[in-house]
């Protein structure tokens, strides 16, 4: 099955684009772009109606996008408000895959923060702003780190005179006319407005970085935050990104980070560097075409669903590691669409500074990083889990959460409960034995048996209920069944009466790293009743979390609590 073509899907043009666009532009694309940039810059949640008066959008065309977005995963509807979904990070991981090095370059990174106690951040050059792409944050009571995808005005950062020191003169002409026409910077919402002209020497400041290897930011981006950048450079000798350290002035003045920071940061970028001359990893597999799901979204859904919004999303996937250019033949191949179809999409990513092209050659910009990551790049595990969570317990309408191991209990991070006269009543935070949990038990199965041992040879197990298995051996045998299964079972062990069942929660490397339940009262359900009525709806919802948590943990640490 052959994908449509935009001629084949004429109410797709009911709002035209913007006045002298290419005749290439995919108009439908472009306004979905609009409508997650909006809802990104909003933090990743706002109102419909907002989102109509900061697009200039019709209502009926803003219903119809996020429809179609929602259908794809990218956002959640709750009634008239729209939220970012994990899923729509694929699209900033097609540029982060595609840039190749923030994974390759993000452990050395990590060691640097280890070593100065300090946050550190990757971040690239987009025109006149600087891009975040990676950050390393330590654990304090007042964190000082970027997220991913946050963009910042050049002037006013570490990372920006690095870059600016081999600007040519248009980009300089481009730089001085936003200065010109926003002075303090407004168009940066993440920093506050500039109130002084301390940015505007970015000429020196450049001058004086090309020839040290280093920049300084001395409380230029916000009032006590200082940072001490240096540039990482390819096989080539080009500035790929810059490596910067981020303090505080309670801890370091910028001549103090200096002295502190820069030898260590200088050790750092060497073996960066020496890592980019190392092969790079294999090409990922192509994307999965959308061929065989647009037609018939487009028959469920009719006129609520945009097909060439959807197919130029597509596009945008179909770049990743080892995939940094693509021609339109290539993304055609890759995806299943027709060439022209994939040619349009790109051009209108062009259009939208989402990507560039040299000659017939395209690649993703920094901007992609502007489509939902940010406010996502700082979601954490329960925050994931709680939409399926929800939606499970609307399907077997009882309660569910979500738990890790914290020692030898498990701590609930997550639950949504039933609405019953009688039923499982546990807050967040609640601690049980992992022993006599059901959550606890597919954690402690999922452990590396020695671990495992470990675990069980420390704790002592006690008599709950006169069914709690307390023996060593027997408690060893359930574990091993509920590594075998993908399941436990606990029936009236933790507290009479109450009867849950547990899956794990996967990340991309395979751990369990959380588990989810369903608990009721033994009048209920049997056990065989749990067995076949619940447990497939709890798999399907652990699948669904683990697919957010992959998507989302890919360039990102997903935060278990």
């Amino acid at each position: 099955m052959s994908a449509a073509t935009p001629a084949d899907d004429p109410t797709e043009a009911d709002v035209p684009v913007a006045a002298g666009a290419p005749a290439e532009v995919v108009g439908p694309l472009a306004r979905g772009i609009a409508v997650l940039h909006q809802v990104s810059e909003a933090g990743g949640r706002t109102g419909l109606a907002d989102v109509v008066r900061s697009t200039g959008l019709a209502r009926s065309t803003v219903d119809r996008v996020t429809a179609t977005l929602a259908h794809m995963g990218y956002v959640r509807l709750d009634g008239t408000t729209v939220r970012l979904a994990p899923r729509v990070m694929e699209l900033g991981n097609a540029y982060l895959g595609a840039l190749g090095f923030p994974e390759r370059l993000g452990p050395f990174a990590e060691q640097l923060a280890a070593e100065l106690d300090a946050s550190v951040s990757l971040s690239v050059p987009d025109l006149d702003g600087v891009r975040v792409v990676h950050q390393t944050t330590r654990r304090r009571p007042m964190p000082l780190a970027f997220r991913i995808g946050d963009l910042l005005p050049a002037e006013r950062t570490a990372p920006g005179p690095l870059f600016a020191a081999s600007w040519t003169g248009e980009e300089w002409a481009r730089w001085r006319q936003r200065r010109k026409a926003d002075p303090e910077g407004r168009h940066f919402p993440l920093v506050p407005p500039s109130r002084g002209g301390s940015a505007t020497d970015l000429g020196e400041r450049a001058a004086r970085a090309g020839e040290d290897g280093w920049a300084v930011d001395d409380q230029l981006i916000e009032p006590g935050l200082i940072g001490l950048a240096a540039p990482v450079r390819d096989a080539c000798g080009t500035v790929v990104c810059a490596v910067a350290v981020i303090s505080h002035t309670s801890r370091h003045s910028a001549d103090s980070l200096r002295r502190a920071a820069l030898p260590r940061m200088r050790r750092t970028v060497v073996a960066m560097e020496r890592e980019l001359l190392r092969p790079a990893p294999a090409a990922e597999a192509p994307a999965a075409g959308p061929a065989d799901w647009t037609a018939p979204s487009k028959r469920e859904l009719g006129a609520g669903f945009i097909a060439s919004l959807a197919r130029g999303l597509t596009v945008v996937t179909a770049f990743g590691e080892g995939q940094s250019e693509l021609t339109a033949t290539a993304i055609a191949t890759a995806t299943g669409l027709s060439r022209a179809t994939a040619r349009r999409a790109l051009r209108t990513l062009e259009q939208l500074g989402c990507a560039t092209a040299r000659g017939p050659v395209f690649r993703l910009t920094p901007r992609v990083l502007a489509l939902g990551y940010p406010p996502l790049s700082v979601t954490t595990l329960p925050e994931i889990a709680a939409p399926h969570l929800a939606a499970l317990v609307r399907q077997v309408h009882d309660s569910a959460s979500l738990a890790v191991l914290d020692g030898d209990d498990i701590r609930y991070t997550a639950r949504v409960a039933t609405e019953r006269i009688m039923s499982v009543h546990i807050t967040i935070g609640t601690r049980f034995p992992a022993y006599a949990a059901s959550m606890g038990r597919v954690l402690l199965a999922g452990l590396p048996a020695g671990e495992r041992a470990e675990r069980l040879a420390r704790v002592r197990p006690a008599p709950l209920t006169p069914r709690t298995i307390t023996r060593a051996d027997a408690l060893a045998a359930v574990l091993d069944r509920a590594a075998a299964d993908g399941y436990a079972l606990v029936d009236g062990e933790l507290e009479d009466g109450l009867r849950s069942l547990a899956v794990p929660v996967h990340d991309r490397s395979g751990r369990a790293v959380a588990a989810l339940n369903v608990a009721m009262h033994s009048s209920r359900r049997t056990t065989a009743d749990c067995l076949r009525d619940v447990l497939p709806q709890l798999r399907a919802t652990a699948a669904r979390v683990e697919a957010d948590l992959c998507v989302a943990g890919r360039f990102t640490h997903i935060p278990v609590v």
